[in-house]
């Protein structure tokens, strides 16, 4: 899940980039939103009011670049315990 979070926060950036300024009446756009919506609301409760609502986003990006970094270490950790 958070793999998936993350990939569809790079999508929604890409069509972003793509999309020239009319990514609010972009489908493609508005369905990555509306998916990663629950990701975004849950990191700005946890970020201090002095982020911008821009950055978010982009926070949000990196808390889960993390946190699957984390994973990843802990699934090779529990690989090397059971050899």
């Amino acid at each position: 899940m958070v793999k998936f979070a993350g990939l569809l926060l790079i999508g929604q950036f890409l069509v972003y980039v793509m999309s020239f300024g009319r990514h609010d009446t972009n489908p493609v756009y508005k369905a990555m939103r509306f998916l990663t919506s629950p990701v975004v609301k849950s990191v700005r409760r946890i970020t201090p009011a002095k982020i911008a609502d821009r950055h978010v986003p982009f926070v949000s990006f990196l808390l889960l670049f993390w946190a699957w970094v984390l994973l990843i270490v802990v699934r090779l950790d529990m690989a090397q315990g059971s050899v």
